[in-house]
């Protein structure tokens, strides 16, 4: 088949020589020059290091996707496709990642023969690879597999074209390197279980657990291969069990937990109906805003409902997964008014209210707003006295709107244990210490996967998550507040337990599959024995 581009072809005799070769070098990226010296076999890791990967191919990406998909456009075949990674460790493929579209630019994937990106960087390269090899490490357990001796890692690199259907390609380059990563020596007094102090508001469980997992835990938080964590809390039957802080943090600090924080927007929402403040989540925007003041008017944007705010089903042209969205979170920051930001979004000819789930912070904002109008002396007094009062919370700190409103989008922050009263309060079904907080049937009806019939779907509830936890075999359903950094409030289904972690992981790749891995290879298996 012919090419669709033209392309930089065979650069060298040492391309030629490596063609369909993956290579590894050290040192900072980019090494303007290189030669089969500056190849290495064997790398240990360390903090300081730089490791990079030279992939040499006798073609561009553009023409194998043309070999993939012949009718497509370049313009489409860059749209809809890219590399395919495949990780192996010791032969065993341990991850497999089909490349944002977005990553690489359309010179780069129409000319460019020889791929050159670092995978670890001691200054911090600004690059895909660095993040690459971090999603890697970390999804995978990588990190946890590879402190014990000697291993040999391999690459496989593919093209991919997603369509109506996932292409793969044949394998372009592939190469391998053995690595070693040697166990930092850690005391066993930075391992040891941090006992439950006194006067944590709590009733403390005298129930047993398996210390074992906890002290492997802890192990790998002192030795950093569980990173930027800040707080580890479970309860178990109403009780507290376990209360761990790492990295300065103590029982007083408030955690900025980000997006945990529009779990609260959906439990004021419900309270607010209980009283009478809002009549039904079949409520439309429209009933709230002159929505043709508004920038994209459209009849379709009066149908926007409460519930689709609360099931990020809205139908505005807005992803916050997708960087090239209009309705992205981080377009919305800048702005001097984020509820009209949202507001002057055109609605999604390709979503359907109520149905379509995609990512969307700017609808939580919007649901926020319509909650500072409709109860009384606005969202932040409502809530202190509808909710944080009656469970007895009042060292807790708000963000807030360029227009001075609590801010629903995330940043709402609260100490370990006040957090475990908030998820606490939803295994209760709705009441503390003996009152009816929130009613039951709204945390029946948060706790709803709304997207069930749809299984490509995120599972979702009224701004909760839910995800499944399998321990030695047998499954856990969780009920989740996620916040950027790894922080969770989870709330199991069939088991008395609330788990708080709390972290700082920002932006990293790592975040959300750390805690995850914590919970179900270390606390749950520790707490359900």
């Amino acid at each position: 088949m012919s090419d669709i581009v033209e392309h930089n072809g065979i650069t060298s005799p040492l391309h030629q020589e490596n063609v369909g070769s993956i290579k590894f070098t050290s040192g900072i990226f980019p090494q303007k020059e290189y030669g089969e010296g500056d190849f290495l076999s064997s790398f240990e890791i360390e903090d300081s290091s730089n490791l990079n990967f030279i992939a040499f191919f006798d073609n561009s990406l553009t023409n194998y996707l043309h070999q993939l998909a012949p009718d497509l456009s370049i313009g489409e075949l860059h749209k809809n496709g890219n590399y395919q990674f495949s990780f192996y460790l010791d032969a065993e493929l341990m991850y497999t990642e089909n490349l944002n579209q977005g990553a690489g630019l359309p010179s780069q994937k129409n000319e460019e023969t020889i791929l050159h990106r670092p995978l670890l960087s001691s200054i911090g390269v600004d690059s895909w690879g660095r993040f690459l090899w971090m999603r890697f490490f970390y999804r995978s357990g990588a990190n946890f597999e590879l402190w014990d001796g000697a291993h040999q890692l391999k690459i496989e690199i593919r093209p991919y074209l997603e369509l109506d259907e996932i292409l793969i390609g044949d394998v372009i380059a592939e190469g391998k390197i053995n690595i070693q990563l040697d166990e930092p020596v850690v005391s066993e007094e930075q391992i040891a279980i941090q006992p439950v102090q006194a006067n944590s508001g709590w009733e403390v469980s005298g129930e047993r657990f398996n210390e074992e997992k906890i002290l492997e835990m802890n192990k790998l938080i002192a030795q950093n291969r569980i990173q930027d964590l800040t707080s580890i809390v479970v309860i178990k039957g109403g009780k507290l069990l376990i209360e761990q802080y790492f990295n300065s943090a103590d029982r007083t600090t408030l955690h900025n937990t980000r997006s945990v924080g529009k779990s609260f927007a959906s439990t004021v929402t419900g309270i607010a109906l209980e009283d009478g403040y809002l009549t039904g989540t079949n409520q439309t925007i429209d009933e709230f805003y002159d929505l043709k003041r508004f920038q994209n008017y459209s009849e379709r944007k009066g149908t926007v409902t409460l519930k689709s705010l609360l099931t990020m089903s809205s139908g505005f042209l807005g992803n916050d997964s997708d960087y090239d969205s209009p309705g992205n979170e981080e377009n919305m920051y800048p702005t001097s008014d984020w509820v009209k930001f949202a507001l002057d979004l055109p609605m999604d000819e390709n979503k359907q209210v109520e149905e379509t789930w995609e990512y969307f912070t700017a609808g939580t904002v919007l649901l926020g707003d319509i909650l500072h109008q409709a109860v009384p002396g606005g969202l932040e007094k409502y809530a202190d006295e509808k909710l944080f009062r009656p469970l007895g919370i009042t060292n807790y700190q708000w963000q807030y709107t360029p227009q001075k409103v609590a801010n629903t989008a995330g940043g709402l922050q609260l100490t370990s244990l006040d957090y475990a009263k908030f998820g606490q309060l939803y295994l209760n079904g709705g009441t503390w210490n003996g009152q009816q907080v929130l009613s039951e049937e709204w945390v029946n009806r948060s706790f709803t996967n709304y997207f069930k019939d749809t299984p490509d779907q995120t599972a979702y509830g009224f701004l909760f998550w839910n995800q499944m936890f399998s321990v030695n075999g047998d499954s856990y359903e969780a009920y989740l507040s996620n916040g950027n950094g790894g922080n969770k409030i989870v709330m199991f289904k069939d088991e008395p337990i609330v788990i708080i972690i709390t972290a700082t992981a920002y932006g990293m790749p790592f975040a959300h599959p750390q805690a995850e891995l914590m919970i179900q290879n270390y606390i749950l298996p520790a707490i359900l024995e």
